[in-house]
Parts: structure tokens; sequence; C-alpha cells
């Protein structure tokens, strides 16, 4: 797996700390299984987290703090949910990565889809953010889009299946489109199967045209 998209460094730290949404956290964590070089920033983040916070037992920090830190790094053991995660198998089983496996019974072939249009179906996870975000699968058919929309917030879409590109660029499996409200996209499907992607949102997406704010409403968008 050839992945080139990855969590950007404040989506990384916020969930290494667990101050991102459930629905957030566990696209972060599909991705983290399947991408040892994520799996190695995490890991290193908890441990600067959890040397910063021994050192707050001193009175003072020394100037050479962060040198420290940095040279325990390497002999810090596995912490936290990536160590539980390199543990078990970070390869995809049937597609699925094994954060969201609970989640659909281990496969994505009996998913119960809806359609919203004719080539673009989705299905709702049982999370949500507090901004009223939404937590998706999406399938969409090859030369099929989604509707062009920016962001009141962030998204997070992981690639589990097909591929499909956007204005900031081409998304393979494994892949994690990691969006804010500056940018606005329509992903179109460039791969010859159904492209099926894990969304998370942490408040509702802006469509761009009417028939997009027509539909939001009977799709949770």
């Amino acid at each position: 797996m050839n992945i080139k998209h990855h969590l950007d460094e404040a989506s990384l730290v916020s969930y290494a700390a667990g101050s991102i949404s459930q629905s957030m956290a566990l696209v972060a964590a599909c991705h983290i299984s399947m991408c040892p070089k994520c799996q190695k920033r995490v890991s290193e983040s908890e441990s600067i987290g959890g040397i910063l916070l021994e050192s707050l037992n001193e009175s003072e920090i020394a100037e050479d703090a962060l040198e420290q830190v940095m040279a325990c790094l390497d002999n810090e053991p596995e912490t936290g949910i990536v160590a539980a995660q390199m543990n078990q198998k970070s390869s995809v089983d049937l597609g699925v990565p094994q954060p969201l496996q609970d989640y659909i019974s281990g496969s994505l072939e009996n998913i119960p889809w809806k359609r919203i249009v004719p080539g673009v179906y989705y299905h709702d996870l049982p999370l949500k953010s507090e901004r009223g975000g939404v937590s998706k699968l999406l399938k969409i058919a090859p030369g099929k889009s989604m509707l062009p929309h920016t962001h009141d917030g962030n998204e997070l879409t992981l690639v589990l299946k097909g591929s499909f590109s956007d204005e900031v660029g081409r998304f393979t499996a494994g892949d994690i489109a990691d969006l804010d409200s500056e940018i606005e996209h329509q992903p179109l499907v460039d791969s010859d199967e159904d492209c099926i992607c894990l969304i998370a949102t942490d408040a509702p997406l802006k469509f761009s045209t009417l028939f997009g704010r027509i539909v939001q409403p009977m799709t949770g968008f």
C-alpha cells in the first residue's frame, strides 16, 4: 500500500492527546492502523506528552529540556492506542481497518447503503460530534462525483477502496484527506471500481449548489 496523504500535524497531536471527537478519532485511528509513518508520528507525540507531564513535578525546566525529550524518544516503549494497533494486525482485513470492524461487523460486503443520487450512497455510523458533524461511509461509482462543498469546520476522509481526485490531489486506498474550512472541493472517482470512504466532520458541510443544499437535510451531511 503506497500511502501518500497523511494526517496533518495539528490533527495528529489532537488525536494523540485525545482531544478530538469520537467520529474524527475513528477515521484517524483507521488511517494510523494502515500507515506505519503515522504510527511512528503518534508514538512520538505520545512519548513527548508523557515526558513533559513527568517534568511538571520539577519547579523549573532545564534549558535543554527539549533536547532531553527528543533523546528519550528512541528509548521509550510504544504506548497508548498506537501500541495496541501495532500489536494487532496492521493490515486491512477485507478492506476494513481494525478500528472500524466492530462498527460494520468486519465486512464492507453487507453494508445497508442509502442512495443520495444514482451512483452515490452513504451509511451512517453511530458517532456524532458536538457541533453537528457526522460519521459516515460513502460509496461512489466510477466516474461519479460528490457534490461540491466547503466546510464549516474540519473533515477527515479515508479511502478504503478505489480512488478519487479533487482540488487537493489524488487519493488511493490508505490515503487520508485532512481538510479545513479553507478548502472547497468536489471529489471525483477516477478508479474503475466503486470508491468507498470513511468520512467524519465536526460541523455540517456547506454545499456550493442549490441541489446540494436541498438534499443536505435528507442525507445528514
